[in-house]
């Protein structure tokens, strides 16, 4: 059984990574709800068509870029511990969303704008690539036992929440022709620098740590016998 506090802090842990999940996944699709208006900031063309085509396709560029991230900060992770990676997707969001979001239009410093919105959006999708696997593990270390699929289960519920949020909020703005409001939003997701680090603990092996000790609540002996058929008796 937990304590109140170890309660508390569980509760604020789950919070604090839901919240920074959400805003991650609202930033990565919110591009996608003002595409027609990127286009013409950013892609200016004699057709309209052409230019939602090339918005479109720097918004695609971004999940070329996931599986990339997935290994690269996948493997920073594992060693720098899920706190810090959290930390460093979380700030790789924010900052290609800020650099899209102050990018001068086209008609302002010309070829550089549609550029500088590319690796914006290339940022994001390097961002957005891990955070599925980083939220979900790091849920699943924290768990308490025989609760492991809900504490992962936050990680999808809030990136659901923020589909659904995204969405209103492009109908809430829509005909707005200032895209850039909608993405400062997603400019405050850091709220998981105060979490506390549980890379300590493998998931191979939940209830033992990485340095070969077992924790307080390891089973015992006979327990892990009764568990194991294969075991010898």
């Amino acid at each position: 059984m937990l304590t109140p506090k170890e309660r508390a802090n569980k509760i604020g842990a789950i919070v604090r990574v839901a919240s920074g999940n959400f805003l991650e996944m609202y930033d990565f699709i919110v591009y996608g709800y003002y595409a027609v208006y990127i286009g013409k900031a950013f892609f200016p063309s004699h057709s309209q068509f052409a230019s939602l085509m090339l918005s479109l396709v720097t918004f695609g560029a971004g999940f070329l870029m996931r599986p990339l991230g997935a290994i690269v900060l996948g493997a920073y992770i594992d060693r720098k511990g899920r706190r810090q990676g959290l930390i460093v997707t979380l700030g790789l969001m924010a900052f290609g969303t800020l650099t899209i979001a102050l990018t001068p239009n086209y008609s302002a410093i010309g070829i550089a704008a549609p550029l500088i919105v590319l690796i914006g959006r290339l940022l994001q999708g390097l961002s957005a690539g891990v955070e599925l696997g980083g939220v979900s593990v790091y849920l699943a270390e924290i768990a308490t036992e025989g609760n492991r699929g809900f504490y992962c289960s936050w990680q999808s519920a809030s990136q659901q929440l923020a589909v659904v949020f995204t969405a209103l909020l492009g109908v809430a703005y829509w005909g707005n022709h200032c895209a850039r409001k909608p993405g400062g939003v997603g400019l405050a997701n850091s709220p998981v620098d105060r979490l506390p680090d549980y890379s300590n603990y493998s998931l191979a092996s939940p209830l033992s740590r990485r340095d070969g000790s077992l924790s307080q609540n390891a089973a015992s002996p006979s327990k892990s016998r009764r568990c194991n058929p294969h075991a010898r008796r």
